[in-house]
């Protein structure tokens, strides 16, 4: 039952263009499926990943549009670690984020800055694992983002949350409040920060709205059952088209969700064509028209690349 890390991170945009813009213009990912969520159909879920759309580099995003911002408080993720492959790199990103107007400063060995809407993101140099990046015309193939390091929470209860991640998700102390999870693919880790006093949770857009972790597809099936073996109630295995999801909240207050990686985003498109059109799963097909009258439309961002 082991964890290869973080297979995504879900997030809350109010504004699917200016949310597109910013993650492939700016930061260089590829938008490698528009969908909805199944939960919400009235509301856009876009992701965002490599090249191939891999667990591992996969940000995605509910569109809420002119949803209120939110703020990350404690039981919920602050900010993505993306990982990068050297020094240069950070330098990189940090002259291309100032020149966007965006605002960044040092943590130690950590580039730390937001996204338009508050949303919190992490660049550290992290090697090991194949790097998972995405193609882009500005942004060299040496120093684009390669995937996700981790996350960094804050918990209701560090302490039961640390349990948690070590006693059932199969994680280890990396350092005195980082969590790592290896397995047999990937690894990644969960860093449990100290909310600032006073600081309330409130879910709207610039938040995220739960991580998932990866689990290798021969073992996903058997989670439900194993969690409730240590107390904790999930969901069942639920369809979400392209990979299947067991939900849980940790006693910290975060939303888990454990993913395998399923039948990934070629299921119904091809590698060239990914992110270029609204895919709906064959159970919302029929509903297509409705669907997507409520969208935002949103253009392939790849489409100009060709006369740039």
């Amino acid at each position: 039952m082991q964890l290869n890390g973080i297979h995504h991170v879900t997030a809350i945009t109010g504004d699917a263009r200016q949310n597109v813009d910013f993650n492939t213009r700016v930061l260089g990912l590829r938008l490698v499926a528009k969908t909805v969520n199944q939960d919400d159909t009235s509301a856009y879920h876009l992701f965002y990943a490599d090249e191939e759309g891999s667990p591992g580099a996969d940000l995605t995003f509910f569109e809420y549009p002119g949803a209120l911002p939110g703020a990350a408080g404690p039981g919920m993720v602050h900010r993505v670690v993306w990982r990068v492959a050297s020094d240069e790199a950070i330098d990189f990103w940090e002259k291309r984020l100032e020149a966007e107007g965006i605002s960044t400063r040092r943590e130690g060995d950590e580039l730390v800055f937001a996204n338009p809407e508050g949303m919190g993101h992490g660049l550290v140099v992290a090697n090991g694992d194949p790097p998972l990046a995405a193609r882009h015309p500005e942004i060299p193939a040496e120093l684009a983002l390669t995937g996700f390091e981790g996350v960094r929470l804050y918990s209701l209860r560090p302490s039961s949350t640390r349990q948690v991640l070590e006693q059932v998700m199969g994680a280890t102390a990396a350092g005195a409040d980082v969590l790592e999870l290896r397995g047999p693919s990937r690894h990644g880790s969960v860093t449990l920060d100290g909310a600032p006093g006073g600081l309330r949770p409130m879910s709207g857009a610039g938040t995220v709205h739960h991580v998932a972790f990866w689990a290798d597809n021969a073992d996903h099936p058997r989670w439900p059952g194993y969690l409730a073996e240590h107390g904790l109630r999930s969901t069942d295995v639920i369809d979400r088209h392209y990979f299947h999801s067991v939900y849980f909240r940790e006693p910290g207050g975060v939303l888990y969700e454990i993913a395998d990686h399923g039948p990934g985003f070629t299921r119904d498109q091809t590698p060239e064509t990914m992110g270029q059109k609204v895919i709906l799963p064959p159970w919302l097909e029929p509903h297509r028209r409705a669907i997507e009258a409520r969208l935002t439309p949103i253009d392939d961002p790849r489409a100009a690349w060709a006369t740039a």
